[in-house]
């Protein structure tokens, strides 16, 4: 192989590394972003909850936030949101889970885990584990059945 050959291929070399690089990064950027408007478009619901909480004392109904829900900036990136406010009553703490939806990505840096809005309208983003831990104290054996038949 002469110099010039060499030359090139090292050039070739150094323009694959880079692009996989570039490739991977806005893989990770792309979930970071869809991230960052779920939990966006879940403090915008946790806002209107707590409006309407003000307005009539109790957490809006299901029904009510499937209506709005379309509305919500962000929305798009929320997939499929379960709202368990006919689990909430007066006993609930503020730490109670009202609403989360799953966020799979697939990224390094963004990993799997749920956007969660509890009852006071904290956000947060939980990994797996915390979320299935922390919900599983809150649910009750009618709930956990009433999940487990909607699958089915």
């Amino acid at each position: 192989m002469n110099r010039r050959q060499k030359v090139i291929l090292a050039e070739f070399i150094a323009v694959v590394v880079i692009t996989a690089i570039a490739v991977v990064a806005m893989v990770n950027f792309k979930d970071y972003v869809n991230r960052s408007e779920a939990l966006r478009a879940m403090e915008h619901l946790g806002q209107i909850v707590i409006h309407y909480r003000q307005q009539h004392g109790i957490v809006p109904p299901k029904s009510y936030v499937d209506s709005i829900k379309a509305n919500l900036k962000g929305y798009a990136r929320l997939g499929e949101l379960q709202y368990r406010a006919q689990w909430i009553n007066l006993e609930s703490t503020p730490d109670e889970i009202l609403a989360y939806t799953e966020g799979n990505y697939h990224s390094f840096l963004v990993g799997r885990g749920y956007v969660v809005l509890r009852l006071d309208g904290r956000v947060q983003w939980m990994d797996k584990r915390q979320f299935e831990t922390l919900l599983a104290s809150q649910q009750s054996k009618t709930e956990i059945e009433m999940l487990r038949n909607q699958i089915h």
